[in-house]
């Protein structure tokens, strides 16, 4: 029967297809993780990585990663079951997203109604998220963007344009929309590759084929709204955040094409076991009302 320590050190050598990377993060040195990946291919009899120049995973290695992920969820489904009926229904619910702006709403009214509760939140790229959703290494993600993957189930949030922020002194700021061939040669403060509105404004641009001219990335929502009202650039704002935009001085402009706008949906893993807790904040998250800012039972 395999161990469950080298399942682990597995999992994390698959997702960073990189050895010294790995074992930096398991804490461990090289050639004992090497030892164990040497150990796990034996006793499968096939190798789990392609080794020509850089590590790769296989598809025999993307095969076994997904039963081990599957396996080591339910485990700890399991533990966390137990751990609910011991307590009376009350433990952990855990939350991932890209960002958590859009959701304090939702998650205040929540622990309002369930003090007892504990929330952790996770901040999560959304390409990792149906791992983690698989793993059960969290109940929910929150995602801006289309997740691709099966065993996955979804429920949309809400869809809302997004449009353009700039300084109140900016030579756009006072028309009614603007089109992305207007925005061709502007600076843009805009998030890092791999967020949702990095991708959004690059697909925009590269419809038209054009390249936006970005001049500062920040991972802070509230710090790409203040740089932009500090007059360093504009960007990409989404309506939800543009509402906010009193508390760093600025305009919201929308955008004139079909295309400038995102989808919030929740996702949560397909027969994966959801505690009380869990249901009851799917069922908060679900029944927010988006644009009045408060549970619609409550309305």
């Amino acid at each position: 029967m395999m161990e469950l320590s080298p399942l682990k050190q597995f999992l994390v050598v698959a997702r960073l297809e990189h050895l010294s990377r790995a074992a930096e993060e398991l804490r461990i040195a090289q050639p004992s993780l090497s030892r164990t990946i040497a150990r796990l291919e034996s006793e499968l009899g096939v190798p789990l990585f392609d080794r020509g120049g850089r590590l790769r995973l296989n598809d025999s290695g993307k095969i076994f990663r997904d039963h081990v992920e599957r396996a080591l969820g339910e485990l700890e489904a399991g533990r966390r079951a137990v751990v609910e009926a011991t307590r009376e229904g009350l433990g952990t619910v855990r939350l991932a997203s890209e960002t958590f702006l859009t959701l304090t709403g939702p998650l205040a009214a929540f622990k309002r109604a369930h003090p007892a509760v504990e929330i952790e939140l996770h901040w999560s790229p959304p390409e990792e998220m149906a791992r983690r959703l698989r793993a059960q290494e969290v109940d929910f993600c929150v995602a801006s963007q289309s997740i691709h993957a099966e065993g996955l189930e979804a429920v949309q949030l809400f869809d809302e344009a997004v449009g353009v922020g700039m300084p109140l002194d900016h030579p756009l700021a006072g028309r009614t929309s603007v089109t992305i061939d207007e925005l061709a040669d502007q600076p843009f403060v805009t998030a890092r590759e791999g967020h949702w509105l990095r991708r959004l404004l690059v697909r925009l641009f590269a419809a038209r084929g054009l390249t936006p001219k970005i001049v500062c990335e920040s991972d802070e929502h509230s710090a790409i709204a203040h740089l932009i009202s500090a007059g360093l650039g504009i960007g990409l704002v989404p309506a939800f955040a543009g509402r906010s935009f009193p508390h760093a001085p600025g305009a919201w402009i929308p955008v004139d094409s079909p295309d400038c706008r995102r989808t919030v949906t929740l996702y949560w893993g397909t027969g994966s076991h959801l505690s009380t807790t869990a249901r009851l904040l799917r069922t908060t998250i679900t029944d927010w009302d988006w644009t009045a800012g408060e549970p619609r039972a409550e309305r």
